[in-house]
């Protein structure tokens, strides 16, 4: 155990993790270089095309240094936020963390949340500067921030360019050197934490683990604590970096057990895996959607493609949840629930990409908690499921506590669209001639846009990340929509008091541009309960009844026209409008 150390890679989105776990791959020989390839842990084809770690990725490295033998266990994580409950199962795995910190870029938002995250944890960090060899690196600054936000110590700090393998086996040294070897006791009974699982049609549940006390074998029996599942071992192994099978696992050691369930919601990340009932492991908490997108297949008839899509989807990811809906508009579906924007258009892709469906997402939404008087809240993500407003004494929406890192010259921008997204002003730090800002912000507002906005206000300089803090009161409303007198439930949204009216003007608009003309005057309205906010008209099709006359009096024209007002009157009455698919999604559409 004295020779094993067990670390992971954090950092920003796109400061360097997949080409420095590439370059140690390369130099600890755990890759041959007719095999080595770019991004070598991202297996996805999402992750190589969009340059991005979506799933971790674990690999055993045996080095060879001053004449002794170590196992490096390293463990690749995703940088974006939407995948942060990746970054912790990586961290609760590891006795320390390689914080890695793009030159060019400096400190950004995610680099202090997996900093934070690493330090509770009570991880060793080794800060690394990366790109050294680019032109436009700032060595000093970077240095400086490194000190003055994270409050880590300069002289602690390595510089290395993953790119060329520069400082990257000294990089290597200080892993050995500074990061504690794991603890654990070999001779106890075996307490295993699952820090991430996947499916395999051929061999089953395949549980990655971190052997913490005692061993594991094939054959062993095994006892998963959480649910009380018991499987055999099938097979033992470790990630070199595809599954090599090894004859035991012992503590301190990362790898993984196949086990003979068919059932993955039987063995929970986080999860103590032993061959009897011993204390469980601390695991962490199981990771709850923050948002909700509608996915329906374009051709009806996929709709059991999609639900078996969905299930085996599931099995490579947790966090996934859904469950089934219907739209008057749009018919069969499911409302999945996913961890943010990035997540929901991998889901989609992959869906779209591997099982060949075409699909319809509509717009994300959150979740809310309404107090009814009841016992217990009710919780709500479709405006629909929204009680009458006499019965709700409360309703409570998600906020997140967003951290802002933008250049000082984009202050007021950024400023001011926070103010626009209903976003609470908190802490403002100047850090040279970047400014970092915290902000309460509602996750409803957050989804609509933001990021895209924030993007361009900064110019492409701003980076964020939020956490969610919980539910609080807000003053929120149901805005429906009413075309021809009829409410046209799919929608219908809940937004807030203070933006209702320009809300409400802006789907009006649109929708006006959209429905098609009918032989009657069509009225469309917004609506909070019986209160109209906007209204717009879509006019009808007018037929010239009196182009068959050749000349006459005046009033055989109007008896005509008088006929076809009649029959316009009644055609209104009766007359039923039929809403086309395109009208939706402009409202829907993500």
């Amino acid at each position: 155990m004295e020779n094993i150390r067990n670390f992971a890679i954090i950092a920003h989105i796109d400061h360097g993790k997949s080409t420095l776990a590439d370059r140690m791959l390369e130099i600890t020989g755990t890759v041959s270089a007719r095999l080595m390839q770019n991004q070598l842990l991202d297996s996805n084809p999402i992750e190589r095309e969009r340059g991005i770690t979506i799933k971790l990725a674990p690999v055993r490295m045996e080095y060879l240094i001053n004449h002794e033998s170590y196992i490096l266990n390293l463990i690749d994580t995703p940088g974006h936020v939407d995948f942060s409950y990746e970054v912790s199962r990586s961290l609760a795995a590891c006795e320390g963390a390689i914080l890695l910190i793009d030159a060019t870029q400096g400190v950004q938002a995610q680099t202090l949340a997996h900093h934070q995250q690493a330090k509770k944890l009570g991880l060793f960090i080794i800060p690394v500067i990366n790109k050294i060899d680019i032109l436009t690196a700032d060595i000093p600054g970077t240095k400086k921030q490194i000190s003055e936000i994270l409050g880590l110590d300069s002289d602690s700090i390595l510089l290395i360019s993953a790119k060329t393998g520069q400082g990257v086996q000294e990089l290597l040294q200080a892993v050995i050197n500074r990061i504690p070897p794991p603890g654990g006791n070999p001779g106890s009974p075996l307490r295993a934490l699952v820090f991430n699982s996947n499916f395999d049609h051929h061999l089953g549940v395949i549980a990655w683990i971190r052997v913490v006390d005692g061993q594991i074998r094939g054959h062993d029996q095994l006892l998963l604590m959480g649910t009380g599942a018991k499987s055999p071992a099938l097979e033992v192994g470790v990630f070199s970096p595809h599954r090599r099978p090894v004859p035991l696992l012992q503590a301190g050691e990362v790898g993984y057990v196949v086990t003979s369930l068919k059932d993955l919601s039987l063995l929970t990340v986080g999860d103590t895996i032993s061959t009897k009932p011993v204390s469980v492991l601390p695991g962490y908490s199981a990771v709850k959607p923050v948002v909700f997108i509608s996915l329906y297949p374009t051709d009806g008839s996929q709709i059991n493609l999609l639900r078996s899509s969905l299930d085996r989807l599931r099995l490579q990811d947790s966090s996934l949840q859904y469950t089934p809906e219907f739209s008057p508009a749009l018919g069969n579906g499911f409302r999945v629930g996913l961890l943010g924007l990035l997540h929901a258009d991998i889901v989609q892709e992959r869906l779209e990409r591997e099982f060949d469906l075409e699909l319809i997402a509509a717009a994300p939404s959150v979740s809310y908690k309404i107090l009814t008087g009841a016992m217990s809240p009710l919780v709500i993500s479709k405006a629909m499921d929204l009680p009458d407003p006499s019965v709700i004494h409360e309703i409570r929406e998600p906020v997140v506590s967003l951290s802002i890192f933008a250049p000082g010259e984009f202050l007021g921008r950024v400023i001011r669209l926070c103010q626009e997204h209903r976003g609470t002003a908190g802490d403002i730090r100047y850090l040279g001639q970047l400014v970092h800002l915290t902000y309460l912000m509602p996750l409803a507002e957050m989804i609509r846009e933001f990021y895209d906005r924030l993007k361009s206000v900064s110019q492409g300089y701003a980076t964020m990340d939020y956490e969610l803090l919980g539910f609080f009161p807000a003053d929120l409303v149901r805005l429906d929509i009413l075309v021809a007198g009829d409410r046209v439930d799919a929608l219908s949204q809940i937004v807030a008091r203070q933006k209702a009216h320009h809300i409400a003007v802006d789907l009006i608009n649109r929708l006006k541009h959209i429905i098609p003309r009918q032989q009657f005057e069509i009225p469309l309205q917004a609506a909070i309960g019986s209160h109209v906010l906007a209204r717009a008209d879509i006019k009808p099709f007018r037929k010239d009844v009196t182009a068959k006359l050749y000349g006459g009096d005046q009033t055989r024209k109007d008896k005509l026209l008088k006929k076809q007002k009649k029959g316009k009157s009644r055609m209104k009455r009766v007359g039923r409008v039929d809403i086309p698919q395109e009208a939706f999604l402009s409202i829907l559409k993500v």
